[in-house]
């Protein structure tokens, strides 16, 4: 497990004080990037292979959003390879041990050359040490009830948007998601399936479905094809 101890700053909360679930999101990629970096698995490495861990789909479950200045202890660990996917439990606890939320996250490793998906080397193989998978009700995947909403005004992707791997990163899918839904909208779960990669310049149509206490919301290009679609779960 990696682990990493933080804060939380004014510039991650809402109006309320609140940490946001995107900054919560940033947290947990970010905490999976650090231990990458510190295994030598990291950005240069990926690059120097011809390599990239693409996000699949998220599942981030929320018990309590931490205020404003709160010490906060966010955690990692991978825990299971199976053929091109990987898989990763992440925490977020208080100083005190307390919960605050998890997550499940499957990652797509591919090859940037051909594009294909190919299976972990030898040395992510032997450098990232399993654990126990998180005890959580995991959900599936895919999400259904995609573009049976209204759609929304679109807007172009800009450099801000991008990562290493020049696509939109995936946290971003869900800051522009989470922009499409009401303000006092208490999320407790968010889930996302990422399907196809949006660059530089691409033109994303939003397509916001409401279902009971679920808002989903589809990240489309002009031909309404799915970039990303991500169902944010509130509070009956």
């Amino acid at each position: 497990m990696y682990t990493f101890q933080s804060r939380v700053r004014y510039s991650e909360t809402d109006s309320n004080e609140r940490l946001t679930l995107p900054a919560i999101t940033d947290y947990f990629q970010d905490c999976g990037t650090f231990q990458s970096e510190e295994l030598g698995l990291g950005v240069q490495y990926l690059q120097e292979s011809y390599l990239a861990w693409v996000l699949s789909a998220w599942q981030i479950v929320v018990e309590t959003y931490p205020r404003l200045c709160d010490e906060i202890r966010i955690s990692t660990f991978p825990y299971g390879f199976k053929g091109f996917l990987g898989y990763r439990n992440y925490t977020m606890d208080r100083s005190d041990g307390t919960r605050l939320a998890y997550a499940n996250a499957i990652w797509t490793l591919l090859n940037m050359e051909t594009m294909k998906p190919v299976r972990a080397t030898e040395e992510m193989m032997r450098k990232y040490v399993l654990s126990e998978k998180l005890p959580m009700e995991y959900a599936p995947r895919k999400i259904g009830g995609a573009l049976s909403g209204e759609w929304l005004e679109g807007f172009s992707v800009k450099r801000y948007h991008l990562d290493s791997n020049h696509h939109v990163n995936n946290a971003w899918y869900v800051k522009m998601a989470f922009c499409c839904i009401p303000e006092t909208a208490h999320i407790r779960q968010m889930r996302a399936e990422y399907k196809k990669q949006a660059l530089l310049g691409d033109f994303i149509l939003p397509n916001v479905a409401v279902l009971e206490n679920r808002y989903i919301v589809s990240l489309c290009s002009e031909e309404k094809e799915p970039y990303a679609v991500i169902e944010f779960t509130c509070e009956a």
